[in-house]
């Protein structure tokens, strides 16, 4: 199998084979097709495996249809070293697309992140207890918000963030696709 059989947009497909990608793995190959079609997801597979891919490029030829400048995703981490691994590699797949990421963690300054979302972020990458701070202070909205996704659910949950989260739940549209 080829990546060629999901039918990404010329934009996406031209990143993942700069990146060198050829063929996907087990958990893409089962994950993707599910998420392209707009269905709530639960994956579960080893570091290493492929699953930010997984979820990335599917939400990244969602969001290339729709409004732009607005927040329409978001990933949750429970890790300032996951959150920005992923919003890298957002970089590296959504470069010639025109879609933008933000990465919201603590330990920095809240300034720059707010005004990286307010340039017109599309996907927020953030860890839970910065998020919170920037919502509940009202520094942006995520009322367009078509995707979520927990990464690391396990450890996070692990890590005592499911109080954060259930927070975070209610700052999101009830209608939407969910991914775990």
């Amino acid at each position: 199998m080829s990546f060629t059989a999901f039918h990404f947009h010329e934009k996406i497909t031209a990143a993942i084979k700069d990146c060198g990608y050829t063929a996907p793995t087990p958990i893409q190959q089962q994950a993707i097709p599910p998420v392209l079609a707009g269905h709530d997801l639960l994956g579960l597979a080893q570091t290493g495996t492929g699953k930010t891919a997984a979820f990335v490029l599917p939400m990244l030829q969602r969001l290339m249809s729709g409004p732009r400048k607005k927040v329409r995703a978001l990933i949750v981490a429970p890790t300032r070293e996951l959150a920005e691994q992923t919003h890298d590699f957002i970089g590296s797949m959504s470069g010639k697309t025109g879609l933008t990421s933000a990465v919201v963690y603590g330990g920095v300054g809240k300034q720059g992140q707010i005004r990286q979302i307010r340039n017109g972020a599309e996907i927020i990458v953030a860890c839970p207890g910065r998020l919170l701070d920037h919502l509940d202070a009202g520094a942006f909205h995520l009322n367009n918000l078509e995707m979520l996704v927990l990464d690391e659910a396990d450890h996070m949950f692990d890590k005592g963030f499911l109080p954060a989260i259930r927070r975070i739940l209610k700052y999101v549209p009830k209608k939407r696709q969910t991914l775990i």
